[in-house]
C-alpha cells in the first residue's frame, strides 16, 4: 500500500508575514523544549499569532530527531522510530508543510530470538478488513514458526482487562498499580506467549520489560498498537533523517512565522510576578550567562529527566505538588548503534525485532540500505541496533558492544554476518533518556495544565488514562498530540479565538464500544455490592 499525498505549499502566507508585527499584542509565549512536543506547541502558537520563542538546551534542537556524524563524517541518528497506522496528526503535518513525502510504504517486519525467525508481521492494511482483534490473529496465523494457536488463545482472558482498564479513573489507578507481569499472570498466558511475543512487544514500545511496566501502561499500548483495529500494527519509516526530513523543514515554517529556536539555551528556572503567574523563564547559555525571556504563557516540552533538573534548580517549581511529583517518575536508558560493512547482507525484511537475547533488554534491526534514500546505492550494508532498557550495556566500551552485537545477535540472525568486516561504526548512549511508566507512575505524571495558571505541560510521559488522546506510551505522535493540546491550551488562557485542529485516532469498532459501556455499567453496579474484577 502507498502512503501519501499530493505536496501543497508551504504553510507560510504573505498574510501571515504582514500580521507579524501584532504578535507582541497577542502575547509571548516560550516553549521549553525541541523534540516533537516543543516544535508542535511552538507552530500551533506561531500560526494562533503569538511572539514565540522556543529554548532547547541542544545547540541543534530537534529533541531526540537530532543527527549526529561518526568520525568519518557518516550520517547518524539517535535511533529509529516508527510511524504507526495511526499517526493521523503527523501525517497531516507533513501535508502542510509541503515537503516531499518523507516515509516509506508500510513494511513487513521480523520477529528474530536466539533461535532465528519466530514469526513475521505482514501488512494487515492491504488484506480484507475484519473485526477487531480476528484479522490480526487470523491473518498473523500462519506467520508464527513456533508459537501455537493454543499458546495464542491463552490472551484471550487478557480482553476483558483490556475492555476494562479505562472505563473510568478508579479502574485505570488499579490497573496502574499492578506491574504488566502480575497481570498476565493472573490472566494465565502461557509462558512462551509472555516470552515470545508480549515481553518483546512492550521492550519496543515502552522500553521497558514487562516486571517493570505499569500494567495499565502495558493494556494500553497493547490496545493501541495490536488490537484496536486490524491495521494498526502496521509501521512506515522515514527515508531519511527525521531532522534533515522533517525537523529542518518545520523549523523553517515556524520561523517564516515569526518564532525563534533557540539553541544552547539550558533552562533553570522561572520568575513570578504578583499575581502568582510566570513572568519569565531564565536559560543558562553556552558561555555560562543566564538569560531571562519574558512570557504570557510558558510549555514546558522537555522529557522525565531535563524536567527533574529544571524543577529542582527552581525554587517555584520544587514548591508546588504537582512539579515535585515529577521526582517520583523512573527512566529508561537506550542505545543507538550504526555499522557500515564491506559487504551486502539482506535480511528477509529491513525492519526487525530481537527478542530474548538478553535479560529484560529488547532491540531493533534495521537495514538502512532498503529503509533510506541516501544508502541505497551503498555496495555494503549499512545496519542500526537499538537497545532499549540497555542499562546492562551502557558501561561496556564501544568495541565491546560492536562485538557483543555481532557475537551474541547479529550472527545468530544470519551467519553471513560473521565475515562481514566493520568499515565504520557509532554507539550512541542515552542515559535516563525516556520514561518508564512503572507501577504507580500515573498519579505522579503531569496533566496539560499545571497549579500556574499560564504554565502547560508536553511530552510523551503525560497521564494517559481515560479521556486522553487515543495515542499511548512513549509515541511521536503522542508527544506531538500533547504539543497541540498545551498550544491549544495556552491559546484558551490568553482568549484567542485560534485553535489547532487535533485528529483523534480511529473511533473503537461498534462491538469494541458496546462492551467497553458494558463494562463501565457493570462497574458501577458491582462496586455497590463490593464485588472486584478478578485482575483487581
Amino acid at each position: 500500500m502507498k502512503l501519501g499525498w499530493p505536496t501543497r505549499p508551504a504553510y507560510m502566507s504573505a498574510m501571515a508575514e504582514e500580521q507579524l508585527p501584532e504578535r507582541q499584542k497577542k502575547g509571548k509565549a516560550v516553549v521549553v523544549g525541541g523534540g516533537w512536543a516543543g516544535f508542535g506547541a511552538a507552530h500551533a502558537l506561531a500560526k494562533a499569532g503569538l511572539s514565540v520563542t522556543l529554548l532547547d538546551a541542544a545547540s541543534d534542537p530537534g529533541g531526540l530527531s537530532t543527527g549526529y556524524r561518526t568520525s568519518q563524517g557518516r550520517p547518524v541518528e539517535a535511533g529509529i522510530k516508527g510511524f504507526w497506522w495511526q499517526y493521523g496528526n503527523i501525517y497531516e503535518l507533513v501535508k502542510e508543510l509541503g515537503i516531499p513525502w518523507p516515509f516509506t510504504d508500510w513494511t513487513r517486519s521480523t520477529f528474530y530470538s536466539p533461535n532465528g525467525i519466530q514469526v513475521e508481521a505482514p501488512i494487515l492494511s492491504a488484506l480484507p478488513r475484519l473485526p477487531a482483534p480476528f484479522g490480526s490473529f487470523i491473518y498473523t496465523s500462519p506467520y508464527f514458526r513456533s508459537l501455537s494457536i493454543m499458546d495464542r488463545l491463552t490472551a484471550l482472558p487478557l480482553l476483558q482487562a483490556l475492555v476494562e482498564f479505562d472505563v473510568d479513573e478508579d479502574a485505570y489507578g488499579s490497573y496502574d498499580l499492578m506491574t504488566a507481569m502480575e497481570l498476565f499472570r493472573k490472566a494465565g498466558v502461557s509462558a512462551k506467549l509472555y516470552k515470545e511475543f508480549l515481553e518483546p512487544m512492550l521492550l519496543i514500545t515502552l522500553f521497558a520489560p514487562p516486571e517493570q511496566l505499569s500494567a495499565a501502561a502495558a493494556l494500553a499500548a497493547l490496545y493501541f498498537y495490536v488490537l484496536a483495529h486490524q491495521p494498526d500494527f502496521d509501521v512506515c519509516w522515514c527515508k531519511g533523517s527525521v531532522a534533515e526530513k522533517i525537523f529542518r523543514p518545520w523549523l523553517s515554517v515556524i520561523e517564516k512565522l515569526g518564532g525563534q529556536v533557540l539553541g544552547g539555551k539550558r533552562v533553570q528556572s522561572v520568575l513570578c510576578n504578583s499575581e502568582s503567574k510566570v513572568s519569565s523563564v531564565l536559560a543558562m547559555n553556552t558561555s555560562g550567562h543566564l538569560e531571562s525571556y519574558e512570557a504570557d504563557v510558558v510549555i514546558f516540552a522537555v522529557g522525565v529527566q531535563a524536567m527533574q533538573k529544571i524543577v529542582a534548580s527552581s525554587d517555584v517549581l520544587a514548591g508546588l505538588s504537582d512539579f515535585a511529583a515529577v521526582s517520583n517518575l523512573g527512566t529508561v536508558d537506550v542505545m543507538a548503534i550504526r555499522f557500515w560493512l564491506d559487504c551486502m547482507v539482506e535480511l528477509p525484511n529491513a525492519a526487525n525485532v530481537l527478542a530474548g537475547f538478553e535479560p529484560t533488554t529488547g532491540g531493533t534491526l534495521f537495514h538502512l540500505n532498503s529503509l533510506q534514500d541516501e544508502f541505497k546505492e551503498e555496495k555494503g550494508s549499512i545496519f542500526e541496533v537499538d537497545f532499549y532498557h540497555a542499562n546492562q550495556l551502557l558501561n561496556l566500551s564501544n568495541d565491546k558492544i560492536l562485538s557483543k552485537v555481532f557475537e551474541k545477535y547479529l550472527v545468530k540472525c544470519d551467519q553471513r554476518f560473521a565475515s562481514a568486516k566493520v568499515l565504520d561504526s557509532s554507539v550512541l548512549r542515552f542515559k535516563g533518556a525516556v520514561t518508564c511508566f512503572g507501577p504507580g507512575s500515573h498519579r505522579h505524571m503531569p496533566s496539560t495544565c499545571t497549579s500556574l495558571a499560564n504554565v502547560f505541560m508536553a511530552g510523551d510521559w503525560l497521564k494517559q488514562g481515560p479521556g486522553s488522546h487515543g495515542a499511548k506510551g512513549l509515541s511521536q505522535e503522542k508527544a506531538y498530540v500533547t504539543g497541540l493540546q498545551a498550544a491549544n491550551a495556552a491559546i484558551s488562557y490568553l482568549g484567542l479565538p485560534f485553535k489547532t485542529t487535533i485528529v483523534d485516532v480511529e473511533e473503537d469498532e461498534p462491538h469494541v464500544a458496546a462492551a467497553k459501556s458494558v463494562a463501565r455499567q457493570s462497574r458501577r453496579a458491582v462496586q455497590r455490592f463490593g464485588f472486584k474484577s478478578p485482575f483487581l
